[in-house]
């Protein structure tokens, strides 16, 4: 059997119709197949090729340290410079008090360990999301996923979790005394790139606050300069009580996190002792690509590119087929009639060497969200693969 015969066979598939592509290289913006095919790379791994595929600051990094060592044990008594150093420079970014970094696997990951903390240091159960929201698809991070067709088939999930309205003022009157933690996406990520008010996000700190609820705001998506910021909250003079990272976190190698206080992150130490634990999470080739990366996305300037590219999309991507463009940042939503416009689109342009995909709560709009080191040039040879597969 070939290698897509085997994949199919003894890879566990999400979908019926896989796209089964066999890429076999991944530079910068670039994607190769193993036909010799080239792609333009709109996905960005969903943006967690910010710094692009293979930055050579990355792969210096991790050759470094592969060079010192792997896994030795990485959650709780060793002292790994790392992870170290990375939560360093990310907290030197950060408002007060967000000073505490615990390192996980994966952003869904981080979502579970910020819903523990809110439970442990509020005592309380409740927890508040939002509709079209998506926060992970393990157990926990499911239930408070924004889409009933997603977590039916899992029932039952954790109890005492309610849906309100993104972006709607009468939802927040919901929180009460009673809610350990709303997690909110900061810009709604699956239900195609949709940003809130900046008076809604500022009411929503107020009520959580004024209730003694934690706010947790996940940047999974939206973090790591992908808005033209290098978090998003700061475009809303927000700062949440709990950061949700992932994605672009790791350069390309699996990382997450969340971030809070020193003195909420420390009610893990005790009553139980070893309150949230991992195994990988932080792994030191992972803190090691991502801390390159980081270094690289501030010191290369690619946060201020962002707007400029985004205009120049918006500016190309203009046809009557094409309903609206919703965007924040180098991240767009590209509306069609309908799922199959879209997806037929989607095809066509895979098949011309432009990869791009559909939202999840979106499912008739095209995803833009490639690495931050895109050309113009290429971003022109995508628009034009766009507009002649419509």
């Amino acid at each position: 059997m070939n290698l897509r015969q085997l994949f199919l066979q003894h890879v566990a598939q999400t979908s019926t119709a896989p796209l089964a592509l066999e890429i076999v290289k991944a530079e910068g913006c670039t994607l190769y197949d193993a036909s010799g095919r080239e792609y333009i790379d709109l996905i960005g791994g969903i943006s967690v090729a910010n710094v692009g595929h293979r930055h050579p600051a990355v792969l210096e990094a991790v050759r470094a340290q592969l060079d010192a060592y792997l896994h030795v044990m990485v959650y709780g008594e060793f002292v790994q410079s790392p992870q170290v150093r990375y939560a360093e420079a990310l907290v030197q970014t950060l408002p007060a008090p967000l000073r505490s970094v615990y390192f996980t696997n994966s952003g869904a990951e981080a979502v579970e360990g910020a819903m523990k903390l809110a439970k442990r240091v509020t005592g309380r159960t409740g927890i508040i999301a939002f509709q079209n929201s998506y926060h992970g698809s393990t157990q926990g991070a499911l239930s408070i996923i924004g889409s009933e067709y997603w977590r039916n088939a899992y029932r039952p999930l954790l109890p005492g979790v309610q849906h309100l309205v993104y972006n709607d003022f009468a939802s927040i009157d919901r929180i009460t005394t009673d809610t350990a933690c709303v997690v909110a996406e900061t810009v709604q990520a699956e239900a195609g790139v949709l940003p809130p008010s900046r008076e809604w996000l500022q009411a929503l700190r107020a009520r959580c606050t004024q209730t003694g609820t934690l706010l947790v705001l996940d940047e999974i998506q939206a973090g790591f300069g992908r808005t033209g910021r290098l978090w998003g909250f700061e475009h809303f003079d927000v700062v949440p009580d709990v950061l949700l990272l992932g994605k672009a976190l790791g350069g390309g190698m699996p990382l997450g996190a969340f971030v809070a206080s020193k003195e909420l992150m420390d009610h893990f130490t005790d009553g139980p002792v070893l309150g949230h634990i991992t195994t990988f999470g932080g792994h030191p080739v992972c803190c090691a690509a991502g801390l390159a990366a980081f270094s690289a996305l501030q010191s290369e300037g690619m946060i201020t590119d962002v707007a400029r590219k985004a205009e120049l999309f918006r500016t190309l991507l203009v046809h009557p087929a094409i309903r609206s463009v919703a965007h924040f940042g180098l991240w767009m939503a590209v509306r069609f009639e309908s799922f199959d416009v879209c997806k037929a689109v989607i095809d066509r342009c895979i098949a011309r060497g432009v990869l791009s995909d559909w939202f999840l709560f979106a499912s008739d709009c095209l995803r833009i969200s490639p690495p931050l080191t895109i050309s113009e040039a290429e971003i022109e040879a995508a628009a034009t693969i766009i507009l002649e597969s419509i």
